[in-house]
């Protein structure tokens, strides 16, 4: 079983390049903001409480999420592998996913850290919120917040995972399937 964490600044291709592995290795892509969404459309109990801390401006709590991520896991146990895309985002969170991964005798095989040149990745964005008509791709000031964020939260996560031997940082320049080699070479070093 292969259970990734896909890491990435907004613009690096988390979501173009989970697309290709989920397919190639046969892997169910769990993205945090896709679960909300489809919680809160649904009207879930968990869609609700998710929904009443939108609602007051709140982060969702780690708990929440890890239950969330618990019943997907749960409910695709015959999947080969999972990939998280969104989380973990703090060091409290790689604990709860370590520790309900274990629980399942299941474990993180490897963190995959898109890099890219931040000057490269606002000309990514600016030109993808021309056609997406996403607000937040149009504004450079905006994204280098979103970059700073990112920045500032997955730090202690590079470390927790170093600390793992699971850290790989993969070059995100380049054409999507120059990218797609890269981690496939590097997922197929591991299995």
């Amino acid at each position: 079983m292969i259970n990734l964490v896909l890491f990435g600044k907004p613009g690096a291709g988390k979501g173009t390049q989970a697309e290709f592995l989920k397919f190639k290795y046969h892997l169910f892509h769990i993205s945090t903001g896709d679960l909300f969404r489809h919680h809160i459309s649904h009207k879930t109990n968990l869609g609700q409480l998710v929904q009443s801390y939108i609602n007051k401006g709140d982060l969702v709590p780690d708990q929440v999420t890890i239950d969330i991520l618990k019943d997907v896991v749960e409910t695709h146990a015959d999947a080969k592998g999972f990939i998280f895309d969104g989380f973990p985002r703090t060091t409290k969170q790689a604990e709860a996913l370590d520790k309900f991964l274990s629980e399942k005798s299941m474990e993180i095989s490897a963190t995959l850290a898109l890099e890219a040149d931040d000057d490269v990745l606002v000309e990514r964005l600016v030109n993808r919120g021309k056609t997406s008509g996403r607000v937040d791709d149009q504004d450079e000031e905006k994204i280098r917040n979103r970059f700073e964020e990112y920045n500032n939260k997955t730090a202690s996560l590079r470390d927790f995972y170093e600390d793992q031997g699971k850290f790989h940082s993969v070059n995100g320049i380049g054409s999507i399937d120059e990218i797609t080699q890269r981690l496939t070479a590097l997922i197929n070093g591991l299995i």
